[in-house]
């Protein structure tokens, strides 16, 4: 049984996250799945960039929000963090750690420090096993408590998750699929993990249930003080469990901010495009509709990414330099990184590209002999003490 119904999200707790020291650190990650032909000789024929550079952090007991449309990479994303799946390049440091190339062998003990909760409560649940067993599997793989003990820790388990603990020998099809995806939460909390991979963890839930949900996932968060990496589509969700969001558009992150900054001010058209098509509840409230900003065309194939901005085939303000060079995930705030040469608010992008000088090109994207590359740009992952000043067009300092 569930605990009492709660209809409100929690009001989110101050934190200054955004300054913590990163118990999860992802430079430069890449997952190339192959693609065969067809026939005998199955030969690889290209590659699906499902996640193609991403760079980010999440701090100690803080959340980071991965937002993006359906095939961006979010929840590929996810599963290396986890690894589930072995990245073709890049680092994973988890903990002062580079996990990104153990074997299976060197990676067991770190299992009990990532865990995961699955998108769909349905299928991530052996449906011949009790939750007794589900929940106590990992405490004995990992012989965490003595046998007899199991029992009494997967009761205490389900009770904190808010399901009756006398429930642990029932199978997960006598349950609602909000009390499934409590068993699932219960389950990647048996072993105390540092860092909680959420895919969607509400997203199959109906709309009473969601906010039960995210509220126990927040107080699980101050109790046991896990960081999350929190992947969803609802960006209202994402707003009030994330102080931090990362936006995904075709395998790359092209906007990264404090939640503050990045729904008030996002600088990059997709973004833009995204939060525009979010319900505003107070605009609603006062009057007037905000002005939705609709994209043309489909969404690129990440077999064949288009070149330079992936974003241009459906980008209202593109033009040359974005189909010849890529934008560097450029630092434009003391925590707001965005990738796009022509980076403003709503209605203020610039005309002219702000890139050039820092990439060594003109401003239709063609190699400037006269320029070189700034050998002070910031790059990777987390946030430096300097960024460019959009207002002054120059490098700032805090």
């Amino acid at each position: 049984m569930t605990t009492e119904p709660v209809d409100e999200l929690k009001p989110h707790p101050e934190t200054s996250s955004l300054t913590g020291t990163p118990i999860l650190e992802v430079e430069d990650l890449k997952m190339y799945f192959p693609v065969k032909s067809s026939g005998f000789l199955r030969r690889t024929i290209g590659h699906v960039q499902a996640v193609d550079g991403v760079s980010f952090q999440v701090r100690s007991g803080s959340s980071l929000g991965l937002v993006g449309e359906s095939g961006c990479g979010k929840s590929t994303t996810g599963r290396l963090i986890t690894r589930l799946y072995e990245p073709t390049a890049g680092r994973i440091e988890f903990d002062g750690r580079d996990i990104a190339n153990l074997s299976e062998r060197e990676l067991h003990p770190l299992r009990r420090d990532i865990q995961m909760i699955f998108q769909d409560p349905y299928t991530s649940l052996n449906p011949r096993h009790t939750v007794g067993a589900i929940v106590g599997a990992p405490l004995a793989i990992h012989k965490v408590v003595p046998k007899d003990k199991i029992l009494a820790r997967v009761q205490e388990l389900l009770e904190i998750v808010g399901l009756n603990p006398e429930h642990y020998n029932r199978y997960p099809h006598e349950f609602s699929g909000g009390q499934r995806q409590r068993i699932g939460i219960a389950r990647a909390l048996t072993l105390q993990p540092k860092l909680l991979v959420a895919d969607e963890p509400v997203s199959a839930l109906d709309v009473s249930i969601q906010a039960q949900v995210v509220n126990l996932l927040q107080d699980l968060q101050r109790e046991f003080n896990i960081a999350f990496l929190f992947v969803a589509h609802d960006l209202a969700i994402v707003r009030h469990f994330c102080p931090e969001i990362a936006v995904m558009y075709l395998g790359k992150i092209v906007e990264i901010g404090d939640r503050e900054t990045l729904y008030a001010r996002p600088n990059h058209p997709y973004t833009q495009a995204l939060l525009s098509a979010v319900p505003d509840v107070k605009q609603a409230k006062v009057g007037g509709r905000r002005e939705r900003i609709r994209l043309e065309g489909d969404l690129p194939s990440p077999i064949n990414p288009p070149s330079g901005c992936r974003f241009r085939t459906r980008c209202p303000i593109a033009q040359d330099i974005c189909a010849r060079v890529e934008p560097p995930l450029l630092q434009v705030g003391p925590t707001h990184k965005v990738a796009c040469h022509f980076p403003g608010e709503v209605g203020k992008h610039p005309e002219k590209p702000i890139t050039p000088r820092l990439l060594g090109v003109d401003d239709s994207g063609m190699p400037d002999l006269a320029a070189g590359p700034a050998t002070d740009l910031p790059t990777g992952p987390g946030y430096s003490d300097t960024w460019f000043d959009l207002e002054h067009n120059t490098m700032g300092r805090a």
